[in-house]
């Protein structure tokens, strides 16, 4: 992986670092600027990096009448899509209240926007990063916009092809984006295991080199992303609430505070976990040496007994002769007086 670090305020997004964390708020406010700032200070005890918005409203998104959700299986199963959009859009009044807490809280806030006139706002408000959804990533008017402020940004690729991908990636790159961080996503509510396949993250960085790879994770738990950390991914964003028994339009798929902390520590630990290649022994191993076995004496031996099974064995510690040693010296007389106990050294 090349090291293409990215600063944001105090905090550097690389290779070499430690994993940044993302808190989606998304509509989990349920319409509550209170709540909403609840979720940012949340976020910020619980260790998260950054707290990210999605910058729209239900006119910018889609009209009214447009689509009733009819699969059975979504979480939003028979809701009009502009009420759902409403009732989870982040009122734009309230970014600039929510941009203050964060500041003051030391934790990076950002957002998704989801036309080019959530971007004049973002802008406005001297937003250090942009985040692409998995369902503009294909939007390109949307993409030029980004791209031309010259921040860094975030793409996730779900529900996209490779080709989607490599063509959205060099809309980015020939309208200024230096610094781009594309995230595995898979876009089902909530997603499982099965369908998150983790290990395409090794392939986006092998056809991606200039970027930096992390996931978007919708699964439930922490497991999935404490994977993805181990496969390279540098960024990891999950959906974030105050309580999953309070609802929210995402609330289902969302972690708690208490959940959001156990992933800023795991994914941290399997960071630290991956190191380098070790094949012997290492600095930190070499007091444990002491509790491998050698070959020691358990009875008086004369000069010139004979070595047998009843006077010499192979125990902790470590200090005496090889173990590998052991079937040789059977049978065969000892040089020298041993008393028990002795580590044996011929």
């Amino acid at each position: 992986m090349k090291d293409n670090s990215i600063q944001i305020k105090n905090t550097v997004i690389g290779a070499a670092e430690k994993p940044f964390v993302i808190a989606e708020m998304s509509g989990n406010h349920n319409q509550s600027l209170d709540r909403a700032l609840a979720i940012v200070k949340a976020a910020a005890d619980s260790g998260a990096h950054a707290i990210k918005l999605q910058t729209y409203t239900a006119d910018t998104m889609t009209v009214r009448g447009a689509l009733t959700i009819t699969d059975p299986n979504s979480l939003w199963y028979g809701r009009e899509l502009y009420d759902l959009y409403k009732e989870a859009y982040t009122p734009w009044e309230w970014h600039q209240p929510i941009f203050e807490l964060a500041e003051q809280l030391g934790i990076v806030c950002f957002s998704s926007p989801f036309d080019e006139s959530a971007v004049d706002l973002l802008e406005e408000l001297g937003a250090p990063l942009y985040k692409i959804a998995s369902f503009e990533n294909t939007h390109h008017p949307l993409l030029k916009k980004v791209a031309r402020t010259g921040k860094p940004v975030i793409m996730s690729t779900g529900v996209s092809s490779i080709a989607d991908i490599v063509e959205s990636v060099q809309v980015l790159r020939d309208n200024g984006c230096t610094e781009l961080v594309l995230l595995k996503c898979t876009s089902t509510y909530p997603a499982t295991p099965e369908n998150t396949n983790l290990n395409t993250i090794k392939v986006l960085q092998e056809i991606f080199p200039d970027c930096i790879i992390g996931l978007s994770d919708h699964s439930m738990g922490v497991g999935v992303a404490v994977a993805a950390v181990a496969l390279g991914a540098r960024v990891v964003e999950k959906h974030f609430t105050l309580s999953r028994a309070e609802g929210g339009v995402d609330s289902a798929f969302s972690l708690e505070p208490s959940e959001l902390k156990s992933l800023v520590n795991e994914t941290e630990r399997a960071f630290l976990a991956m190191g380098g290649v070790q094949l012997n022994v290492q600095e930190a191993e070499q007091k444990s040496l002491l509790f491998k076995r050698s070959i020691y004496v358990v009875e008086d031996i004369e000069e010139g007994e004979v070595f047998t099974e009843k006077n010499i064995r192979v125990i902790r510690p470590g200090d005496g002769m090889h173990p590998k040693h052991y079937e040789g010296l059977l049978g065969k007389p000892s040089k020298q007086p041993y008393q028990k106990g002795t580590p044996l050294a011929i």
